[in-house]
């Protein structure tokens, strides 16, 4: 490379430095989105309602929510991808568009990884294994002989054809050995209202958009997915106790901005959520809907959506699960 090529160079990305820190000083002077890719009602809404206005009130601008459901949460997810990296569009985002449905369609809708800036792990949540109070099965040992004594007549729904309590119920089928029929929802909102009305007999979801339901009596917990049972819901067995030996799936949920978003606005808004999962009321509301706050860094969430690309791709093979 000739001296003139590599000043100009030098002075090219000195420029491009220098843009990006303008841009983060005088960020935000202007409203942010913050696409939910479900519709209302379900996890992944509540958990984001519950941190934009707060941290709009740190940022002193607003932080409209916008529901942009469709194919599962990849519709609201590509959109971020394709948005201008300039920390106005962001994605609350789940297991299920950053970990799931990334390795179960091919092509694949976008690059998971490289299509994003992770800004910070939000929450963990158990999924649960819940029936409508009027079908016969008061335990996962009942459901279970329930289905094995006439297979494929007994339907499951779920939040999203990929979604983590799809793969969840998939990996109830392949463990337990049952033949149970998937019913794809938009959203836990959808999937839990035809719970409730007996169009399906089970159902799998996050434990906060059912946890109310639950409490209320108008649905039955039957399991929690994780290997514990969940402090806020301690009946609640999980499904090794209930019948099914070394089960264990769970749920996440986290916000990214687009890729090549300048790191002082990522760092600035990782900050600030993460100061806001910490104040002692949106820990006990978070908690008490079952789930757990994180708000890690960056650099950490990044490796958690690597490690759940790979552990889905293998259970996506072990079920033979693909989307086309």
């Amino acid at each position: 490379m000739t001296g003139h090529r590599c000043v100009l160079l030098t002075v090219v990305c000195a420029t491009m430095v220098a843009a990006s820190a303008a841009r983060a000083a005088d960020y935000p002077d202007k409203p942010i989105r913050m696409i939910v890719p479900y519709p209302p009602g379900g996890t992944t809404d509540l958990l984001a309602r519950a941190i934009a206005p707060r941290l709009g009130e740190r940022l002193h601008q607003t932080v409209v929510i916008e529901n942009r459901a469709g194919a599962g949460g990849v519709i609201g997810a590509q959109a971020v991808a394709r948005s201008a990296p300039d920390g106005y569009t962001l994605v609350f985002a789940s297991i299920a568009t950053h970990g799931i449905l990334p390795v179960l369609q091919k092509p694949a809708p976008y690059d998971a990884i490289k299509d994003f800036s992770p800004i910070t792990l939000v929450a963990s949540t158990p999924n649960v294994l819940v029936a409508n109070i009027q079908q016969p099965a008061k335990s996962l040992a009942d459901l279970l002989a329930a289905a094995k004594a006439k297979p494929g007549t007994i339907n499951f729904g779920s939040t999203s054809l990929g979604g983590s309590p799809h793969m969840s119920g998939e990996l109830l089928k392949t463990m337990a050995q049952i033949d149970i029929v998937h019913v794809p929802y938009k959203g836990g909102g959808p999937m839990l209202i035809d719970l409730m009305g007996g169009q399906i007999q089970i159902g799998f979801d996050n434990l906060p958009s059912s946890i109310n339901h639950i409490r209320a009596g108008k649905i039955r917990a039957l399991a929690v997915t994780t290997v514990k049972r969940w402090p806020g819901a301690p009946d609640i067995p999980t499904m090794a106790e209930a019948g099914v030996p070394g089960y264990e799936s769970g749920a996440w949920f986290g916000m990214l901005a687009p890729a090549n978003t300048p790191k002082p606005i990522v760092d600035m808004l990782q900050k600030h959520v993460a100061a806001i999962l910490k104040l002692p009321e949106v820990e006990k509301m978070f908690l008490d809907q079952g789930a757990e706050p994180v708000g890690d860094t960056p650099e950490q969430f990044a490796k958690v959506i690597a490690s759940e690309m790979q552990k889905w791709a293998k259970v996506a093979v072990a079920t033979g699960v693909k989307l086309d």
